[in-house]
C-alpha cells in the first residue's frame, strides 16, 4: 500500500489523519466540515487498518443522509494505513448544536 506521496504505508493510520480526512467532509447546505459541526461520535482504529466511524445527521430526514456517509468513507479509505473503512449512522444520542466545535459556532454566527 503507498500514500499519496508514493510512499510506502507503514503501520495503521493516526487519528489525527482520519480526523483531518472526515474534515474534508461538508454538509451542502452548511458551510462547515462535518467535524466541527460534531457529527462524527466515534472512531475505532484497528492494528489490521480497518477503520470503524459512528456519525450521526443533523436530522433524520436530511437530505444528505445518503450521500455524506459514502463521503466520509471515501475519504478516511484515501489516509495512509487505512485498509477499509465503515461508517455507521447512529442517532443515538441525537445532534444539537451542543456538540458544535467553537470553530462551527463561530463560523455561522451561532454564539
Amino acid at each position: 500500500m503507498t500514500d499519496s506521496a508514493g510512499d510506502v504505508a507503514t503501520g495503521p493510520a493516526s487519528e489525527d489523519a482520519v480526523i483531518e480526512a472526515i474534515a474534508t467532509v461538508h454538509d451542502p447546505e452548511i458551510p462547515v466540515n462535518i467535524y466541527e459541526l460534531g457529527l462524527i461520535y466515534a472512531i475505532d482504529l484497528y492494528d489490521d487498518g480497518r477503520v470503524k466511524i459512528e456519525m450521526t445527521l443533523t436530522a433524520p430526514n436530511c437530505p444528505s443522509a445518503q450521500e455524506l456517509p459514502v463521503q466520509v468513507k471515501e475519504a478516511v479509505e484515501k489516509v495512509s494505513g487505512v485498509a477499509s473503512a465503515q461508517v455507521e449512522v447512529v442517532w443515538d444520542p441525537p445532534w444539537d448544536m451542543s456538540r458544535m466545535s467553537d470553530e462551527a459556532r463561530l463560523a455561522l454566527n451561532m454564539f
